[in-house]
């Protein structure tokens, strides 16, 4: 999540790193923090005030991040990952204890409902999900247990996340899934070898990488194969699930409605446009803009959902400021 404006509008100038009035921080160590105040991150860190050093550190793999905003969803019970691998777009049967996987959820006609990364500790297996939909998923899991040897809960209480150090994984770890009480200490030996960052440069590094975030690169009718999860978060060669057979006509077909492009901005304009910003082409519409970032060796970059028969070459504008693909 970017930082805003009062106009509800990210500033990713490099000038004014220090906190705006109305912008909260705090000191860790010898750093001063600034943090995110809305969205799915609201509470973590977005800076540190050293943006290229923190994203270049996350590139090469030395650098670490607090993710204990995030919510973690327990299911545990012998029928564990039958279940889930039954329920969402990924095959779990044989997840390995310690491996981490990404998954969705979809509703009867193939709409992306939750998004979620995923950890079996061989007991347990846990849901790590944005803030706002870990309720929803609950209730929806907890309808579907029929006689199964399953249980649900909310441990966001009870463990937390944390980007560990290392070189970026295709779901964007390494994570460590870590006991709230052992929290502080795990800080604390991440940060004798590896450089804290924040929300800023994890966004950079996803958006680059071309990875989709739920309420981001997603609206209400977004399917699978308009995010480019195809063969990841969404095994193309596992049985059923709800709204599979959406995901399965389209991709036989090949022709998902839109498409998800990555956008090089105006490099020139210091308050960029908001998530959800229409994308025009000669002033009509042909998508929406999603996350919006400034990467330390790409400049001003966002990623966005465009209707797919937008050409490659076109010009386009976004809020005023132009873009290309």
């Amino acid at each position: 999540m970017v930082r805003r404006q009062s106009d509800g509008s990210p500033k990713l100038g490099l000038e004014g790193l220090e906190p705006q009035r109305g912008n909260k921080s705090s000191t860790l160590g010898h750093m001063t923090a600034v943090l995110v105040e809305e969205g799915p991150d609201k509470g973590a860190i977005w800076h540190f005030g050293e943006i290229a050093k923190e994203q270049r550190a996350l590139f090469e793999g030395k650098a670490w991040a607090d993710l204990s905003h995030l919510k973690i969803v327990a299911v545990s019970g012998s029928d564990r990952l039958k279940w889930l691998h039954d329920l969402t777009t990924q095959h779990l049967l044989a997840l390995a204890p310690g491996d981490w996987t990404s998954a969705f959820i979809l509703d009867p006609n193939g709409r992306v409902e939750y998004q979620f990364n995923l950890v079996d500790d061989g007991d347990t297996t846990y849901l790590v999900i944005d803030p706002g939909y870990e309720s929803g998923l609950i209730e929806y899991l907890q309808k579907m247990k029929f006689m199964l040897q399953v249980d649900v809960r909310d441990a966001s209480d009870e463990f937390a996340v944390l980007r560990a150090p290392g070189k970026a994984t295709n779901i964007g770890g390494p994570f460590a899934l870590v006991p709230r009480g052992e929290l502080e200490e795990m800080k604390k030996t991440f940060a004798t070898t590896a450089l804290q960052v924040g929300t800023w440069a994890l966004d950079a590094e996803r958006v680059g990488a071309g990875r989709a975030r739920i309420g981001f690169e997603t609206d209400h009718k977004t399917i699978p194969n308009e995010i480019g999860v195809l063969n990841t978060a969404v095994h193309m060669n596992k049985g059923c699930y709800r709204g599979q057979e959406t995901v399965a006509k389209v991709f036989n077909l090949g022709n998902p409605p839109r498409r998800l492009a990555m956008l090089h901005l105006d490099g020139s304009a210091v308050v960029m446009p908001a998530p959800g910003t229409p994308v025009e082409k000669d002033g009509v519409v042909v998508g929406f803009l999603g996350t919006v970032a400034r990467h330390h060796e790409l400049g001003p970059i966002a990623l966005a959902i465009l209707k797919r028969n937008t050409p490659t070459d076109a010009e386009l504008s976004v809020g005023g400021v132009s873009a290309s693909q």
